[in-house]
């Protein structure tokens, strides 16, 4: 009785008991709907054995669902749930508690989201790489419909985001394939049409095949003139056998300057200049083979990764239907409350104890 009369006390246990009235008798039931996922990607290639990658994986499926978290706690997540299965009108109903609804059907976006925060629940396991979805809603199926429609949109968003930039590269990718399979046409057709008015299919191998005919002239004209020698020492030059000696030494002395010049001349033409040309044009059709070559290895390799980006949510909990409420948890509020304003008013009473003390 003595505590009555003490306002502090007696407002104390007042604003218990109305607390306490409200989690007992008027507070709202809320139906809580759980799901557990994790992501995962299609395996296209057999990994390697990259000491590094083992590192980095954990890194970047971390980021990843820290990404999905913010996305399914976003604005836009929330006004898809909104078009969907019209959040304002469930969470505003006038027939729940005032504490417990949503303000109004207008309210604007920001106090929408705030309140979405409070119903929807999205934590990150680090350990088990694990998210863990709660859903609070005032009927079963609302919070059933809102958790199914999280992990829907939630692996739609994931697959556009890692699907973007691969597809953006594969474009890129492509432009480039067709403009160097263009020029690699273009340096081939450039190649035969050389060799066709040129009428020669390799001036390189021309040019070897005249240096080994010059090497061999050169080798039987050496042994001409060391014949001619071994008879002008016994014979006059006049005789048959020296004569003919040197027709046929002339005659190899001619052939080697008609195969030299063939080979190499000052006034163009000349199969070192064709050779030149053709060994250019070889090089230049090599080098948009291999860029060619190099693109389209390139455009596969990016498709598989484009591939490879693709989210799948993979439920290791399916989305929950709730057979009772388990929110409020009406003891533990109720606790929880008389406890703080207890220790509330404790401290407000010597407070005020010490300011009489003062002022005496």
């Amino acid at each position: 009785m003595r505590l009555l009369k003490n306002p502090i006390w007696a407002a104390c246990l007042l604003l218990i008991l109305l607390v306490d009235c409200y989690w007992v008798f008027f507070a709202s039931n809320r139906y809580v709907s759980e799901s557990n996922i994790v992501l995962e990607s299609p395996q296209i290639a057999l990994p390697s054995l990259d000491v590094s990658a083992l590192f980095d994986n954990s890194s970047g499926r971390n980021a990843e669902m820290l990404l999905l978290r913010d996305f399914l706690l976003s604005v836009d997540m929330l006004r898809t749930i909104d078009t969907a299965i019209n959040f304002r009108k469930h969470y505003a109903d006038q027939q729940y508690d005032f504490f417990s609804r949503l303000s109004s059907e207008d309210a604007p976006i920001e106090e929408l989201h705030e309140y979405y925060l409070d119903r929807v629940s999205v934590e990150l396991d680090d350990y088990a790489q694990v998210l863990r979805i709660k859903v609070q809603a005032f009927v079963p199926e609302v919070a059933h419909k809102i958790t199914t429609l999280l992990l829907e949109q939630g692996e739609a968003r994931m697959n556009a985001l890692g699907q973007r930039l691969a597809e953006e590269q594969v474009r890129f990718l492509e432009k480039q394939v067709n403009h160097l399979r263009d020029g690699f046409n273009t340096a081939r057709l450039e190649l035969v049409n050389y060799q066709n008015e040129k009428g020669l299919v390799s001036p390189i191998g021309t040019v070897e095949s005249l240096s080994a005919v010059v090497a061999d002239l050169a080798s039987q004209l050496a042994n001409l003139e060391a014949s001619k020698r071994a008879l002008v020492s016994y014979q006059s030059l006049k005789s048959p056998s020296v004569v003919k000696i040197d027709s046929e030494i002339q005659a190899i002395k001619q052939q080697i300057n008609e195969e030299s010049a063939r080979m190499a001349q000052t006034s163009g033409g000349a199969l070192n200049t064709l050779s030149s040309e053709y060994q250019t044009l070889q090089l230049q059709l090599e080098f948009a083979q291999e860029s060619y070559s190099g693109a389209l290895a390139a455009l596969q390799n990016t498709r598989i990764e484009a591939a490879r980006k693709l989210k799948q949510v993979s439920v290791l909990q399916s989305p929950t239907f709730p057979e009772y409420s388990v929110e409020p948890d009406r003891f533990y509020n109720s606790v929880v409350f008389t406890i703080l304003a207890l220790f509330v008013a404790l401290i407000t009473q010597m407070l005020v104890l010490i300011i009489r003390e003062h002022q005496d």
